[in-house]
């Protein structure tokens, strides 16, 4: 989608729709918006009002009205979308809008160009941002495989139009917002994939092509390389497949000498890339199984937040490490009672093969300290815990550092992709003591998130660290009117935003 922005009347709009929100309480008669609905209702010869006057439209949220053919009106058709109460706008809220009326026109295939109406309430940069992103995500779906002759419906060109005589630039946000929402849906992409195709080696493909066309670097270690260096918790999980693990390793340098928080900063981001999870020997049940392909969103969430950074140059360095694998049964794989040396040098006694997340970052984590973090944020789809304490509305973070903790909560309000704190007091830590290695992988049934992220801990030694579950965001089971159902590609903008904010380039 190509998003402009351009100072044309509402009499010689071009493109084949008119989106107009349309808040509670406004009307072309009373409302502060009145000048933009009058002026609407002007040039369809009244039928903008009747709608209004007859109670089709109310502004309520998610309601909609689509006109086609209304008088000398300059586009075919105009979309009156419903916003809900002024009170309750945010950025969310406005990306939402967006996402949902971009949707709302997919089914209408002739439908390819389209102007979105930035009114008054919406006239700054945040919300424009916010606009852009939502209509990206939005427009997006899941039907990568359809085998019909019809091409997927798309809206090509989105417009955004100023109420104001002098509208305020725009393209900062339209750039921000087209990284955000073209690398949440990359992200997206990776996860929708199903697993037989997106295997580790096709991740680590798809991530060093995205870092040639955006200036990244990149690399790939091997299980023979991962071997030499000792990676015996990432190599345990890898050896019931016949997919061989990858460490996906992506570099970014800002421009310049004066690296933004002292020279010697380098901000890590790690993601788990399981890229199906069975549960290993520890097998999962067999309904939903097939979700498990989205178990590796949080690598994909750092890759996804690597091509922003690579767009938007903020002013420090960052280190994207998805370390990524396949967990299946076999007669290789890891065994509940196995122990195995991480490359912290740490021993863990693994309970339960299905906790297998928690040992990939165990070494990720420690391989991106060993190449001079400062600073690190891992995100994973860890545990089911997770996703019956805050559902699909928040993740969970937990860390280290309090600071830190609370750069990313303010990052998540921030950009929508919002978080909880869960504690990590030394007490939970007594749960996942092993009586023969340093740590088991699990505990008991109690405090599940908790003691995984405590798991963690044990590697993050005394660098900064926080720990994001994005179990229950990472995806939603159901079609919503602002996204389609599947991954989500929670965690691109959060962790996008957490680097652009600690770099001062926001």
């Amino acid at each position: 989608m190509k998003i402009t922005a351009s100072r044309t009347s509402l009499g010689e709009i071009s493109e084949d729709v008119l989106i107009v929100p349309v808040f509670e309480g406004e009307t072309p008669h009373d409302s502060e918006n009145a000048s933009a609905l009058a002026a609407l209702d002007h040039l369809t010869r009244g039928a903008v009002a009747s709608l209004f006057d007859e109670g089709e439209m109310t502004g309520k949220l998610d309601s909609s009205v689509l006109l086609q053919n209304v008088g000398p009106f300059s586009t075919k058709r105009l979309l009156l979308y419903g916003a809900g109460k002024a009170e309750d706008i945010d950025s969310v809220s406005v990306r939402r809008l967006a996402g949902a009326a971009i949707r709302s026109l997919l089914k209408h295939r002739v439908i390819r160009s389209a102007a979105f109406l930035v009114t008054r309430k919406l006239e700054t940069e945040t919300f424009v941002q916010a606009i852009v992103e939502g209509a990206l995500i939005g427009q997006m779906s899941a039907d990568l495989y359809r085998s019909n002759d019809e091409s997927a419906a798309e809206i090509e060109a989105l417009d955004l139009i100023s109420e104001l005589p002098d509208p305020p630039d725009f393209d900062g946000a339209i750039k921000a917002g087209s990284a955000m929402g073209e690398a949440t849906n990359f992200a997206r992409e990776l996860g929708f994939e199903p697993s037989n195709v997106m295997t580790p080696s096709e991740l680590a493909s798809r991530a060093k092509k995205m870092a040639e066309q955006e200036g990244l670097g990149f690399e790939a270690l091997g299980e023979d390389e991962m071997k030499r260096l000792g990676m015996g918790a990432l190599l345990a999980v890898s050896r019931g497949s016949n997919e061989p693990a990858r460490l996906i390793v992506l570099r970014y340098e800002p421009d310049g000498k004066n690296v933004g928080g002292g020279s010697d900063d380098l901000i890590a981001l790690v993601g788990k890339g399981i890229t199906f999870d069975s549960g290993g020997i520890s097998i999962k049940p067999a309904a939903k199984m097939e979700e498990m392909k989205y178990d590796m969103c949080g690598g994909a969430a750092v890759i996804g937040a690597m091509q922003v950074i690579a767009r938007l140059r903020p002013n420090v360095r960052v280190i994207g490490v998805v370390p990524a694998s396949e967990n299946l049964p076999s007669g290789r794989a890891v065994k509940p009672g196995d122990v195995v040396r991480s490359l912290s040098g740490k021993t863990i006694e693994v309970v339960n093969t299905d906790a297998e997340g928690r040992l990939v970052l165990a070494d990720g984590i420690t391989y991106a300290i060993n190449n001079g973090a400062t600073c690190v944020v891992d995100a994973a789809t860890l545990t089911g815990a997770c996703v019956i304490a805050l559902g699909e509305t928040r993740a969970a973070v937990m860390g280290s550092d309090q600071q830190l903790i609370d750069d990313l909560v303010a990052a998540g309000e921030q950009c929508g992709e919002r978080l909880w704190p869960m504690p990590l007091d030394d007490d939970y830590g007594e749960i996942i003591k092993s009586d023969i290695a340093d740590v088991k992988n699990v505990g008991n049934r109690t405090a599940g998130s908790i003691t995984a992220g405590f798991f963690l801990k044990h590697f993050a030694a005394s660098v900064p660290w926080a720990h994001l579950d994005i179990a229950g965001t990472a995806w939603t089971e159901k079609e919503k009117p602002y996204i389609a159902k599947g991954a989500t590609g929670f965690g691109v903008r959060l962790m996008a935003s957490f680097v652009l904010n600690r770099a001062g380039s926001r």
